[in-house]
């Protein structure tokens, strides 16, 4: 039976502040969980005004603490911004803290840009390249195997569940070359979803961690009473994209009508393009995009990604979605 799973960038609002931001994550959490999602996940980034998830692991600690039984963890932690041991010691920590419920998506992308990479102190270059070799020593800080002649603590024998994530073929070859689940970013870079699950299931050689292929896709979804209604609330995240992709990233803007009928052609056709994976409407209009989705794609897991300017839609939304989901998984 595939799931349903939430994505949270911990996006500031205009006017907002990163600290308010930070607070609603707690809520946030619970309110997935109440409705049935099956994990929450933190996305790792630096240097922008708009994303408060730049101490991913604290993060994490907040929505566990608001929460019981879901799991809870990164997707994900940017791999090359980080020494995988003390990745393994924050990440042992969280088990310690919510045992059985962390996991630990890993991305070979900075989320940050040349300025950042600086202020780090890292070559995101060189690190990407090293992004297999570093999955594979990060790993063996929780199982000991191979023996790296230390022991990180807490991290050793902590029940962090690994997985690979991306936007490109590599992550797929990679997940499926070290037997890990696979999660990839289709809510902004729907390119090559198709190909690279395909790469991966074909791929895929079993591992201590995971017998069979589990693979995980990402949907932006708004739902809303209306479809208008539902258009206008997406339109913060598309106004997002478009600044974005016009190189003015902020904080997430409020809604606006008709927001995309106003766009020059070029920006018009790069927003469908980027959306291409997305389901904005009524709790049946979503229920078909959902069914749609997985039809397609075959994911054992679809992961939601929905922001939202105001926190009272945003909830809502979110309670919404997980009834048009219980919806699309009914036989038609």
């Amino acid at each position: 039976m595939t799931k349903l799973s939430f994505l949270d960038l911990v996006n500031v609002v205009e006017g907002g502040t990163s600290a308010e931001a930070i607070r609603r994550v707690g809520p946030l959490a619970a309110h997935a969980e109440a409705h049935g999602y099956h994990r929450y996940w933190i996305a790792e980034h630096h240097g922008m005004e708009g994303v408060a998830a730049a101490a991913t692991a604290l993060i994490i600690a907040q929505a566990g603490h608001a929460t019981s039984h879901m799991r809870i963890g990164s997707g994900g932690i940017m791999l090359p911004n980080h020494a995988p041991m003390v990745i393994a010691e924050q990440f042992g920590t969280l088990d310690a803290l919510f045992p059985g419920r962390i996991d630990l998506g890993l991305g070979r992308a900075p989320g940050a840009d040349g300025r950042v990479a600086r202020a780090l102190r890292r070559d995101f270059m060189q690190e990407a390249e090293e992004f297999p070799r570093n999955v594979v020593e990060l790993r063996a800080h929780f199982t000991g195997e191979p023996d790296l002649g230390l022991v990180a603590v807490p991290g050793r024998g902590a029940q962090v569940e690994m997985w690979i994530l991306g936007s490109s073929l590599f992550g797929a070859q990679l997940a499926a070359a070290l037997g890990l689940p696979y999660a990839f970013a289709s809510h902004f870079a729907p390119d090559l979803l198709d190909e690279a699950l395909m790469i991966y299931r074909r791929d895929f050689r079993p591992s201590a961690q995971l017998r069979t292929p589990y693979a995980a896709a990402a949907l932006s979804v708004v739902c809303a009473d209306t479809a208008q209604e539902a258009e206008y609330i997406a339109s913060s995240t598309m106004q997002n994209f478009v600044a974005l992709r016009t190189s003015r990233p902020g904080k997430l803007p409020p809604p606006v009508d008709n927001y995309a009928e106003g766009l020059p052609d070029q920006l018009k056709g790069m927003l469908g393009h980027v959306l291409q994976c997305s389901s904005f409407g009524t709790q049946e209009d979503v229920a078909r995009g959902i069914r749609r989705f997985i039809q397609r794609t075959q994911v054992d897991e679809v992961i939601v990604h929905s922001p939202a300017f105001d926190f009272e839609t945003r909830l809502r939304s979110v309670a919404l979605t997980a009834g048009a989901f219980a919806k699309a998984m009914v036989p038609a």
